[in-house]
C-alpha cells in the first residue's frame, strides 16, 4: 500500500465520522491510557547482498503495546512485537540453506492530540523503531543478527464510528536503517465491550513492510 491508499483510508474514516449519527451520552469515552496484547502477523523485507540474499520475512507471533495519557493533550506509547519464520538463503534461484528467524520490533513514541469535535481527535506522533533480526542454523552452528533504528512521523484521525466502536487512520513516514524513506499508513478499529475491555484490530502498510494485529485492549 502506498501513500495514495493511506490517504484514501484517512478520507474514508473522516467521511464515516462526518456522517455517523450523534451518540450523545451513550458513547464511551476515547482513552489514551491502555494496554493491549494479541496476535501479530508481520512481513518485512530481508537484507540482501549483491549475489546472495534471503527470502522476504513473514513472521507470526504476538505483541504487547500500550499508551499513557500524560495530560489532556500529550501521550506516550510503546510496543513490543515478536515473531518467528523459516527463511531460505539463496544464491540466485538456488536455495543454499534454510534458517530459523526471530524477528523483534520495539516502538516508542510521543504523541499529541487535539479535539476537532466531540467525536473526532486529530493526532500527531513522533516515534523511534528498533528492528532486530536473528538468524540461526543449528547444525551448521550458523548465527547472524542485524539491528536497525528508524524514526517515524505519523498524522491521523481517531474518532467514534458508533457508541461502542472507534476507528482511526494514520499517514506515516518512516526513515532510517530498515525503512528507506517509506510512506505508508495504518487503519484500525476498537470494539468496546464495556468502559474497560475491548477488541482491537489494526493493519499497517508500507512499500515493502506490513503488519497486522488482532488483540484485546484494557482502557483506563
Amino acid at each position: 500500500m502506498n501513500i495514495a491508499i493511506a490517504r484514501t483510508l484517512a478520507a474514508a474514516l473522516a467521511g464515516a465520522l462526518s456522517f455517523a449519527p450523534s451518540f450523545g451520552a451513550a458513547a464511551q469515552e476515547r482513552s489514551y491510557t491502555y494496554l493491549e496484547a494479541g496476535y501479530l502477523a508481520q512481513s518485512l523485507r530481508s537484507p540482501r547482498g549483491d549475489a546472495v540474499g534471503l527470502d522476504d520475512i513473514d513472521a507470526r507471533g504476538g505483541y504487547l503495546a500500550g499508551s499513557l495519557a500524560l495530560n489532556e493533550h500529550w501521550f506516550a506509547s510503546a510496543g513490543l512485537y515478536k515473531g518467528r519464520d523459516d527463511v531460505d538463503l539463496r544464491a540466485g534461484a538456488t536455495t543454499l540453506v534454510r534458517l530459523d528467524l526471530d524477528a523483534q520490533q520495539v516502538a516508542l513514541g510521543l504523541g499529541y492530540r487535539a479535539a476537532l469535535s466531540e467525536r473526532v481527535d486529530w493526532t500527531a506522533e513522533l516515534g523511534w523503531l528498533n528492528t532486530r533480526l536473528a538468524f540461526e542454523h543449528k547444525p551448521l552452528a550458523l548465527r547472524e543478527r542485524s539491528d536497525g533504528d528508524d524514526a517515524r512521523l505519523s498524522l491521523g484521525l481517531r474518532g467514534d464510528l458508533a457508541p461502542n466502536l472507534e476507528g482511526w487512520a494514520k499517514l506515516r513516514y518512516t526513515d532510517g536503517d530498515v525503512y528507506d524513506g517509506e510512506f505508508g499508513g495504518a487503519a484500525g478499529v476498537l470494539l468496546k465491550f464495556n468502559p474497560i475491555w475491548g477488541a482491537s484490530a489494526q493493519a499497517d502498510f508500507g512499500a515493502g513492510n506490513r503488519q497486522y494485529t488482532l488483540g484485546v485492549r484494557a482502557s483506563f
